[in-house]
């Protein structure tokens, strides 16, 4: 495929025309800074792979956060017709349901700062993470049907979390017709170790404070006030997740002939939305995403219970309550705007979250008249930070936002030029207390791996997708 030039529609937005096979136009959301990157990288050339897929409604988009993927690039956002589009695994990712919980706690900055080292020492000791981390419970076949089926309500009836956790995250923590008889022996092997655990990888839990307030009105519904601590959790469906994307695009891989369909790039398996095969990733993937909101639900759990153990106060006492929690890596069945006629499409968020404005009826009451918090977390040494959802959101991307920074550096890249460095220290230089159960994480993850997440978030502030409402620097950090 030849370097195409993109045709720039504003100073944040990016369209490649339609082409070759593509269906529909691509549109890419960046800086002219982040432009060079992605061309360098050649990430535009996913984006238009995408495009040629049945069914897609529009563009295929990409965030700012954008970066190299399986099939989809990460940060890519594509909806399907349902009648006669496709689902793709790719479109969603292996790590099905990663995503983000911001809590908060009624204590500032200078009440936490004795206590730094503690509480994270507590907490790495106390949240089992790392590569083939296993948890500190043992599930039953049963049980884990019962995870994948019930979501978060699962652990919060065991005594994992509060009633009022559940209002507060997206989709109350559960995907309706999640199936566990469509999800393989396998999966469930590599999953039933795993529920409770972090991961490694980008995956991270901070103590954060409130750097900055942007919306002070917003941030005094969310109860944010300047220097308050907040915790940030950032994982998802650990090896189960991985293993039902395996399972599936090899399945879909071997049928793709059978309903006619051809893609530029193999990563990019499909089959329409309501063939059988179809119809088995989806609750599959539900499955995937069920386990992954109870996976968070038990983390925050047991981060409660070290803040309580460190400071001898209840977590009710230190109003330890759920922000948010945002969901990656979906496909979700939506009604959009196309054409003036409402649709109900398919949504692919590979490395992409929502962004619902005010007054949409998926969002909780609690926040239905502000619109829905987006949280985007940063990496050990980098900002994070809470927006909100806006109203071009919805005509623009389906109702979608980035995700995060997004990655400049591969993983061995990271490596290279990290040699010979002490990362913890760099850290520490920076105010950042950091654990890990490998140094190699550490460098993999250094913060200059990835993108100026203000400018990713700039980004979306002003095409409108979404709004900053606060900043959150980072203090404390368990990686994998």
């Amino acid at each position: 495929m030849p370097e195409i030039t993109l045709k720039k529609l504003s100073d944040y937005k990016f369209m490649i025309p339609k082409q070759g096979g593509m269906r529909v136009p691509g549109i890419i959301f960046a800086s002219e800074n982040m432009i060079g990157h992605i061309k360098h990288e050649e990430t535009y050339k996913q984006v238009m792979n995408v495009a040629y897929l049945p069914g897609i409604q529009r563009y295929s988009l990409a965030m700012p956060d954008i970066h190299w993927g399986y099939g989809f690039p990460i940060g890519g956002v594509a909806a399907m017709d349902v009648d006669d589009g496709v689902i793709s695994p790719g479109g969603v990712g292996y790590d099905i349901n990663c995503g983000v919980r911001s809590l908060k706690t009624n204590m500032f900055y200078d009440d936490i700062k004795p206590y730094i080292k503690n509480l994270i020492d507590r907490i790495y000791t106390n949240v089992p993470c790392g590569v083939g981390s296993t948890g500190k419970i043992k599930l039953s076949r049963h049980e884990l049907n019962r995870v994948m089926v019930e979501g978060a309500k699962w652990a919060v009836k065991r005594g994992f979390g509060w009633d009022d956790d559940i209002e507060r995250i997206e989709d109350s923590g559960c995907m309706e017709g999640a199936n566990p008889d469509k999800v393989s022996q396998r999966a469930v092997e590599r999953g039933m170790p795993q529920l409770g655990t972090l991961g490694a990888g980008n995956h991270f839990l901070e103590i954060q404070v409130v750097d900055s307030i942007y919306n002070v009105k917003i941030a005094q519904r969310f109860g944010i006030e300047k220097n308050q601590i907040m915790i940030m959790i950032h994982t998802g469906s650990r090896g189960f997740g991985h293993q039902i994307c395996s399972d599936y695009i090899h399945k879909i891989q071997n049928v793709m002939s059978r309903y006619g369909i051809t893609v530029p790039d193999r990563e990019l398996a499909s089959v329409p939305i309501k063939s059988p095969e179809g119809r088995d990733y989806i609750s599959a993937m539900k499955a995937g995403a069920n386990f992954a909101w109870v996976n968070r639900q038990m983390i925050m759990h047991w981060v409660r219970e070290s803040f309580s153990e460190v400071l001898k106060k209840s977590p009710e006492s230190l109003g330890m309550e759920l922000i948010y929690d945002i969901t990656h890596n979906t496909a979700k069945f939506e009604k959009h705007m196309v054409d003036g006629k409402e649709k109900l499409l398919c949504v692919h968020r590979k490395g992409a979250t929502r962004a619902f404005p005010a007054g949409h009826s998926a969002l909780p009451d609690i926040y239905r008249d502000i619109g829905q918090p987006v949280i985007i977390p940063g990496d050990m040494g980098s900002y994070s930070y809470i927006l909100i959802g806006k109203k071009d959101s919805m005509k623009e991307t389906f109702g979608s936002t980035c995700h995060g920074a997004g990655r400049v550096l591969s993983r061995r890249k990271a490596l290279k030029v990290t040699a010979g460095r002490k990362i913890s220290n760099e850290l520490k230089n920076k105010g950042v207390y950091a654990r890990a159960k490998s140094i190699t994480t550490l460098r993999e993850e250094v913060p200059e791996a990835y993108k100026d997440i203000e400018e990713v978030v700039e980004v979306v502030e002003k095409v409108g997708l979404s709004e900053k409402i606060v900043r959150l620097r980072p203090i404390g950090v368990v990686k994998g």
